[in-house]
């Protein structure tokens, strides 16, 4: 028997709450909508929504007597149907860690075929992977290209542009034995909490894109939200407004940086945000009640 069959799996799934299981419907608004005090065109105006990056959290949705859609987005506040597009948050979401990783552990962040030696072509006796399959690492080499080549098991060498890496770090100065403390490596996009020396989740991450990036160093969660909205960059083309963005824990105070859940892209493993780390809602709420 390997140890993990004698020991249990050493990593799982996290586990999937009420909220998860029953998420928050979101919806996309059209640029320069009109939002009604009902459902009516005849209806007052209550406000125009502008041009941006615009979303909404639905509350409900009815079908009207002239066949017409209207959702209702905040108390006394209702869209028509050809304004707002319904979006599905992510599914993606990371492992949990029932003791410490042997080794690197990454996911495939861009569908890949195999191959059968470090530079070597797409092997046909693999099936291509899909993006987010998981996998450990157990030989890292450097090709003739100059990156890195990752032995992921079966006989199977993927280059490390496909993946994103988290490998066991050593705590960072100022951090306790008993702390718990996380770190976002934003060469890889991944993400990975500790109880002082041991690993205990690892996942994905968007960071901020090259014209808003994330900030080196250390910092200290200073305040943290179940829901609440995001704005900025208001009269600008990259205007963006997102209600009820969910397990929001702010840990850099320049420009109001947070680690929070992202229902509106499913880009993790790959820069997208205006500086905050996005993860998926599932991660996010993981870390905000681990983290509690």
């Amino acid at each position: 028997l390997s140890s993990e069959a004698c020991n249990g799996p050493a990593f799982v799934d996290p586990e999937i709450s009420d909220s998860m299981a029953n998420p928050i419907p979101y919806g996309r608004l059209a640029d320069n909508a009109n939002v009604y005090a009902e459902p009516s065109r005849s209806a007052p105006i209550v406000r125009n929504v502008g041009d941006g990056y615009l979303f909404a959290s639905i509350f409900s949705w009815a079908r009207q007597a002239d066949g017409d859609v209207w959702y209702k987005i905040n108390f006394g506040e209702y869209v028509h149907e050809s304004d707002i597009t319904r979006v599905e948050s992510s599914p993606f979401h990371g492992v949990q860690a029932t003791r410490q990783p042997e080794r690197p552990l990454c996911w495939i962040v861009q569908n890949v075929q195999t191959s059968l030696t470090p530079d070597a072509e797409p092997h046909e006796a693999f099936a291509e992977l899909p993006r987010f399959t998981f996998f450990q690492v157990y030989e890292a080499v450097i090709g003739e290209d100059d990156w890195l080549w990752y032995n992921i098991g079966g006989g199977q060498w993927i280059r490390q542009t496909y993946v994103s890496l988290v490998d066991v770090n050593p705590r960072p100065e100022g951090v306790g034995p008993n702390d718990f403390w996380t770190e976002v490596d934003l060469y890889e996009q991944t993400f990975a909490a500790y109880e002082g020396d041991t690993m205990v989740y690892a996942t994905l991450i968007s960071s901020g894109l090259n014209r808003w990036p994330t900030r080196e160093g250390t910092f200290q969660v200073w305040d943290r939200w179940e829901a609440y909205k995001m704005s900025g960059a208001e009269g600008q083309v990259d205007y963006y407004f997102l209600e009820d963005i969910p397990y929001i824990m702010y840990f850099d105070d320049h420009n109001g940086i947070a680690l929070h859940g992202s229902y509106w892209h499913d880009r993790c493993g790959y820069k997208h945000s205006h500086g905050c780390v996005n993860m998926s809602i599932a991660d996010a709420e993981w870390t905000f009640e681990w983290s509690e």
